[in-house]
């Protein structure tokens, strides 16, 4: 390994802090998106059988908003629940909209590297070429410095979209994700909304 990454010559070590970078990441939402801990399948129903209950206490809402995501939603609503129909969905979207923003945490950067790493690995092929050019002079061609040059630019080809396939893929899947936890968040805040004001049972 240790041996190509030598005949890969400089450039390559972007590409291998890249690659570091995204496989960080990739593991840190697949561990962090998973649909249990954002949407909790019974969530909704509790809060709206405490909601029923009466039961409502600044302890029980804090305990919400450290549940999950969508028990960050949920408390928003449930602290203006004696609110009216409009005050109480401003508060839910605000609660939303920073969620959002977490959810789709690290995802531009993996976006960025899923774009970003072809260019490096274009990046190297081009010193490979220049190192190419480097090995011609008066006398002829250099073939150590020639065979140097083809493997600076090849294996940074190389690396560069080995690492953005699976960035892109990875990136598009997170994206999707998040996209269809927002939807259903937003659709289990309504029915909340709904329900305490009188609109669904």
């Amino acid at each position: 390994m240790f041996a190509i990454l030598q005949a890969a010559g400089w450039p390559i070590w972007f590409l291998l802090l890249a690659s570091i970078v995204a496989l960080t990441l990739i593991i840190e939402r697949l561990l962090y998106l998973r649909r249990p801990r954002i949407l909790p399948p019974s969530l909704l129903q509790e809060v709206i059988r405490v909601y029923q209950n009466g039961k409502i206490s600044a302890e029980v809402i804090d305990k919400l908003q450290h549940n999950s995501p969508l028990g960050r939603v949920l408390a928003a609503g449930l602290r203006n629940v004696d609110s009216p129909r409009e005050v109480m969905k401003e508060s839910i979207e605000e609660a939303g909209s920073g969620t959002a923003h977490e959810l789709e945490r690290f995802l531009t950067t993996l976006g960025t590297i899923a774009t970003l790493a072809p260019l490096m690995g274009l990046f190297g092929t081009v010193v490979g070429m220049i190192e190419i050019f480097g090995s011609q002079n008066a006398t002829g061609t250099n073939p150590a410095l020639l065979a140097h040059g083809i493997s600076v630019a090849l294996y940074n080809t190389g690396f560069g979209l080995a690492i953005a396939m699976p960035a892109l893929v990875f990136y598009r899947h997170f994206r999707a994700l998040v996209d269809g936890f927002i939807v259903d968040m937003e659709q289990q805040a309504v029915k909340f909304v709904d329900i305490v004001h009188g609109a669904r049972r």
